[in-house]
């Protein structure tokens, strides 16, 4: 089977997310110059740089009251700061309901009942219950091929980690089990992992 992307699919539905999969999930809040607290999960999203530590999302569709993009990359244009937020599985669903398309003026961690807290370095609010929380300061958006397609880049200034995440100094993600991003409508969650050296090692 073979198809060019600009020709369309054969499929009831396009199997592009299914291929690049699992993907981590992005859960960004944002704060509006207005003051109103955004809370947004984003797919298209990795650590790109270890120093200074550095991340990235994308945003590809468009609010109609947010000139060409949506409330998450609007409020960071307007703020220059945002804060990544990594969802376990226990919170799959205050997650999805961040998901909705709701009026700029709806504050998510209120709609959905997600706690919040303040950042440390950055004026933004941050998912409390998180195992961990990025706050970044923006470095560059760039407009990606496509009407609405953003990416967003940012330096960590401040890393929040939850204790009980925490195991003999190190991060363990089969504490809280990330949630991940599948094609379609299916997610995955992260409860193993195995350890590989690097040849030479």
């Amino acid at each position: 089977m073979f198809y060019r992307p600009e020709d369309g699919h054969p499929f009831p539905h396009n199997p592009f997310n299914a291929i690049v999969t699992p993907r981590p999930i992005g859960w960004i809040s944002t704060r509006g110059t207005d003051g109103t607290d955004n809370l947004a999960p984003y797919s298209f999203f990795n650590a790109v740089a270890y120093v200074p530590p550095q991340v990235m999302f994308a945003s590809t569709s468009a609010k109609p009251d947010r000139d060409g993009t949506k409330d998450s990359v609007a409020n960071i244009r307007d703020t220059g700061v945002f804060c990544v937020n990594i969802v376990e599985a226990a919170m799959k669903d205050a997650m999805n309901l961040t998901s909705g398309s709701w009026p700029r003026e709806v504050d998510e961690f209120a709609h959905a009942r997600i706690a919040k807290a303040a950042c440390q370095t950055i004026a933004c609010a941050r998912v409390a219950a998180a195992p961990a929380n990025l706050e970044c300061r923006l470095t560059q958006i760039v407009h990606l091929p496509g009407e609405a397609n953003f990416a967003v880049f940012g330096e960590v200034t401040g890393i929040h980690l939850r204790d009980d995440c925490l195991v003999d100094g190190r991060f363990d993600v089969t504490r809280f089990q990330p949630l991940a991003r599948m094609g379609y409508r299916d997610y995955a969650v992260i409860r193993e992992v195995f350890e590989l050296k690097r040849p030479g090692e």
